[in-house]
């Protein structure tokens, strides 16, 4: 004799918080990208590419590795700001905290781990450690502010 049992499954349809974080990753990484391509275009063609091994000048890679660095990058800020609900619930919280962030993201990425790694690959155009540039804090804030906006007004 066989029985069946009935199971049900919830299954989520909201949009969830980690798409706000790629969507706003993605967003603050076409600003800050759109700003190398004119402070520092060798960055995007060149020094991205070659933490992966290619070389340049590559410009669409670049492009393509930088975005995906947003992405993850949002992904991360996404799972801070679901550590404290209602963090980001106002737009001007989370502006103020994506530039936050963005500067925490230029002290440890650009400024410490991106000379490091483009020395250990070889890169002659490796820049000293500390890399401490103007542009790239600025670029960064700049990611970090956008990306707080966009993630505010998609994850609420």
């Amino acid at each position: 004799m066989a029985t069946e049992t009935a199971t049900t499954t919830d299954v989520s349809t909201e949009t969830g918080d980690w798409k706000a974080g790629v969507a706003g990753g993605l967003g603050g990484g076409l600003v800050f990208g759109a700003m190398m391509s004119m402070m520092t275009p060798g960055v995007l063609q060149m020094a991205i590419p070659a933490m992966y091994g290619i070389e340049g000048p590559a410009g669409a890679i670049g492009w393509a590795i930088h975005l995906s660095h947003g992405a993850i990058l949002g992904v991360v800020f996404a799972g801070i700001a679901d550590l404290k609900p209602g963090l980001g619930d106002s737009i001007g919280s989370s502006l103020g905290i994506g530039a936050g962030y963005g500067l925490l993201v230029w002290v440890a990425l650009a400024v410490i781990v991106m000379p490091i790694w483009l020395g250990a690959v070889g890169f002659p155009g490796a820049p000293p450690l500390p890399n401490v540039g103007v542009e790239s804090l600025v670029g960064h804030v700049v990611y970090g502010t956008v990306l707080g906006g966009v993630y505010s007004t998609l994850a609420n």
